[in-house]
């Protein structure tokens, strides 16, 4: 109980760090905030290049939307990604970067991955907001479903936080760790529903049936994987303009959940002795 509230006393200090990074990150920059397009930008047009013209991928169209274009169905499964990716790297990198700052003050540790997250948040509202005024654009009636992209964003920052909460602490005692993270983000973007659809995925499953004489089909462990929900979900609301599956959804929160309170008793148990390791 003492540490909750020692760690409700550090909003101010959570504020000013966030701060810090948002202010400092497009620094001299003349476009600014509008690097934070660049990369998603880039990589829409790579993966809308290759899967939908040259392997001539065509995901269904949005049901009830209407909507059949092919850049706007993979951003609206691309940006959660990047915003998962990029805030599990730059929080599981946050303790290693700010090592001379914990070896001389003391302060709740926690707040150094939980302010890299909520700095890539910022971007990815930013970004969010883009994707909408273009889904909104193509005739996307996205305005009713906002309230719960917004609740589902935040559901995603949790998951990312508790990640990022565990991998920080394992990369200052192991700094393989941001190196095995970048192999892993890469298989782990595959194994998601984001450049292609998941009817491929279970079309194939069906195809092969019951591994090795059992019920279990690649499907059911090709739904282990939780981003593969969080996508699911995000499509659901922003593409196909209608509500998600509930087994979706419960499985976003269950995940969610594990992954807080797993990464929140993983960093308070090491959180003493990050000081005299780094």
């Amino acid at each position: 109980m003492g540490y909750l509230k020692e760690l409700a006393s550090s909003r101010e200090l959570l504020s000013n760090l966030v701060l810090r990074d948002i202010r400092g990150q497009y620094k001299r920059t003349v476009l600014g905030r509008l690097w934070s397009l660049a990369s998603p930008l880039t990589a829409m047009l790579v993966y809308t290049f290759v899967f939908s013209f040259v392997f001539r991928i065509q995901p269904a169209a949005g049901d009830p939307s209407g909507l059949n274009v092919f850049a706007l169905w993979l951003l609206c499964g691309l940006l959660p990604w990047t915003f998962f990716s990029s805030a599990v790297s730059t929080g599981m990198a946050s303790l290693v970067g700010n090592a001379g700052l914990i070896t001389k003050v003391y302060f709740p540790r926690i707040v150094l991955p939980t302010a890299a997250v909520l700095t890539v948040g910022y971007n990815w509202l930013f970004e969010m907001l883009v994707l909408s005024v273009a889904l909104l654009i193509a005739g996307s009636f996205l305005w009713p479903w906002i309230p719960l992209v917004i609740l589902m964003m935040v559901v995603l920052a949790v998951f990312a936080t508790g990640v990022a909460l565990a991998l920080s602490v394992a990369n200052v005692y192991f700094r393989d760790t941001q190196y095995l993270l970048t192999l892993v983000l890469q298989v782990w973007m595959y194994l998601t529903p984001i450049v292609y659809p998941i009817s491929l995925v279970a079309d194939q499953s069906d195809r092969l049936g019951g591994l090795f004489g059992t019920s279990v089909t690649v499907l059911d462990i090709y739904s282990l994987n939780p981003m593969l929900h969080f996508v699911t979900v995000f499509r659901y609301l922003m593409y196909d303009n209608r509500l998600p599956e509930l087994s979706d959804v419960l499985a976003c929160v269950v995940w969610a959940l594990v992954s807080l309170v797993g990464g929140f008793l993983i960093f308070r148990k090491n959180e003493k002795g990050l000081a005299e390791t780094l």
